[in-house]
């Protein structure tokens, strides 16, 4: 049995994550694509956003009720091969070519709230930590850039493939990786649309621990470990990223309104593209469930 396992369930009422707090409360599981099994995209579908903001929004705590001192982790992984391979495309592909700019907006403002959440560490207490154990491409990429550390396993695909349909990856990846690496490097990333290997993108400095396949598990629990026994200085280190390193909320609604209005942009080849890489996730979901 997995460390993971042994940790209390929450009472999982949802369909598309699986949520797990540890009996002292402190740390917090929330694995997406808890329905891949019946054949289901790993990606950002809106039913998965809903049920992800709603379990982080179970356990983020006001101010007037923490404990002084006290330090959560939250950890955000996936029970799918993938870790997410971003967003709903299908979803896009409709809204655009029925010209629904409202619901494209909605959508986009909903993954900007999220990341915000994670990037913010629910409120400032919480260190979050993106598991990544299968590929994390788009807007997977940026969900776990939005994450205070990235634990990633050995021969994962990440990156931003966007630009193959015509986009780019407009719910916080400029933002995100900027404080990671030079923006510079993230520009040409972005544009480029390659997919890097983890073990690149760790020598990059976009992943901070690099682990063999099937230690991800391990590997988070030992940071998680570590942090709390300094809890202190974990969330003053918490407070001082957000003063020195902060992404506000206002540049990501900026950045991804610029993404709508580019997506209404797209023409009829861009669109194909989009729906080819829906079939593949598909078939890709299907072998899985298979």
């Amino acid at each position: 049995m997995s460390m993971i396992e042994k940790l209390p369930s929450n009472g999982n009422a949802y369909s598309t994550i699986r949520a797990e707090t540890s009996s002292d409360g402190n740390s917090h599981w929330m694995f997406m694509h808890h329905d891949a099994p019946n054949g289901s995209r790993p990606c950002f579908r809106p039913e998965l956003l809903d049920e992800m903001w709603d379990f982080t929004a179970s356990i983020t705590q006001p101010v007037s009720e923490r404990q002084p001192g006290r330090l959560r982790h939250f950890v955000l992984a996936s029970e799918a091969t993938a870790f997410n391979l971003g967003g709903d495309l299908q979803l896009f592909s409709r809204l655009i070519r029925e010209r629904d700019r409202g619901h494209l907006l909605d959508y986009a403002r909903r993954c900007i709230d999220g990341v915000h959440t994670l990037h913010t560490g629910l409120g400032g207490d919480v260190r979050s930590i993106a598991l990544v154990q299968g590929d994390a491409l788009g807007g997977g990429m940026e969900m776990a850039l939005a994450c205070h550390t990235i634990v990633a396993e050995e021969g994962v695909g990440m990156g931003l493939p966007e630009v193959l349909f015509g986009l780019f990856p407009g719910m916080g990846a400029y933002s995100f990786l900027s404080r990671r690496i030079s923006p510079q490097l993230a520009e040409r990333m972005i544009l480029e649309g390659r997919i890097y290997s983890s073990q690149e993108m760790h020598a990059l400095g976009v992943v901070d621990v690099l682990v063999p396949r099937g230690d991800g598990v391990a590997a988070v629990q030992q940071i998680i470990q570590r942090e709390q026994r300094v809890p202190h200085a974990c969330l003053a280190m918490n407070a001082a990223r957000r003063l020195a390193q902060t992404v506000p909320h206002q540049e990501l609604l900026d950045i991804t309104t610029v993404w709508v209005d580019t997506a209404l942009a797209l023409d009829d080849k861009s669109l194909r593209m989009m729906d080819r890489l829906v079939r593949a996730q598909m078939r890709r979901a299907d072998k899985e469930a298979a």
